[in-house]
Order: structure tokens, then C-alpha cells, then sequence
């Protein structure tokens, strides 16, 4: 059993930066593909970032990159989400996940898909005002 438990969520003014962290335990953290979702209300979670557990090969959805970095440290079992340029469209509750079971179809387009992920924390804010 994995379990996932993110931090670092707040209110901020657009153009902030935040650091969300998310820390695993209960698996090998090293082996795990980690991703970044967010979830606005009334809408579906959406893929932000990921990074594979193999070479640290990072991915981003459109509408964040250049603004975020996703970065993980396997000593200390934790992935990090560095989001600047915060816009009052990132405005959401925000995921990590973790991929357990990874394969080839990860680099072919999956690390977008929440199926594919297999554990998830709670999820934690975060409020951008203009």
C-alpha cells in the first residue's frame, strides 16, 4: 500500500509562485512514474505534469509550461511541483499520483491518462486571485 499526501497549496496573487510537495510512503518510491493533476470545480482533473522514475524525463500540459517544473527527490521520496507565473486559471485542487506499474505506454502518451495511476493523495488547494 502506497499512500501519497501532498503540501504546499495556498492563496496567492497572480504572478506568485508556489512549491506544492508531495511525499510517498509505503512502496519504492524510485520505481514510480509521479504526476500532477488539477481539479477546478465542476470540472475534470486535468494532467499538469509528470516525470518518469527510469531517466527523470519530464512532461507538461500546454497551458503550464514554461510557468512549472516538476521535480522529484528519491531520498526523500518526493516529487515537487514548482509553479510561477501563477494565473488565476491554475486555480484549483491540485493531485499527485503514482504510478506503480509502469510500461512503454507511459512514454507513448499515458503519463496524461489518471488511469494510469494507481494511488492518489487528497489533494491539496490552491486559490490564485487576480
Amino acid at each position: 500500500q502506497v499512500h501519497v499526501v501532498e503540501s504546499g497549496g495556498g492563496s496567492v496573487q497572480a504572478g506568485d509562485s508556489l512549491r506544492l510537495s508531495c511525499a510517498a510512503s509505503g512502496g519504492t518510491f524510485g520505481s514510480y512514474n509521479m504526476g500532477w493533476f488539477r481539479q477546478a470545480p465542476g470540472k475534470e482533473r486535468d494532467f499538469v505534469a509528470a516525470i518518469d522514475a527510469n531517466y527523470g524525463r519530464t512532461y507538461y500540459a500546454a497551458s503550464v509550461k514554461g510557468r512549472f517544473t516538476i521535480s522529484r527527490d528519491n531520498a526523500k521520496n518526493t516529487v515537487y511541483l514548482q509553479m510561477n507565473s501563477l494565473k488565476p486559471e491554475d486555480m484549483a485542487v491540485y493531485y499527485c499520483a503514482a504510478d506503480t506499474s509502469p510500461n512503454y505506454r507511459y512514454y507513448l502518451g499515458d503519463y496524461q491518462r489518471t488511469a494510469i495511476y494507481d494511488y492518489w493523495g487528497q489533494g491539496t488547494q490552491v486559490t490564485v486571485s487576480s
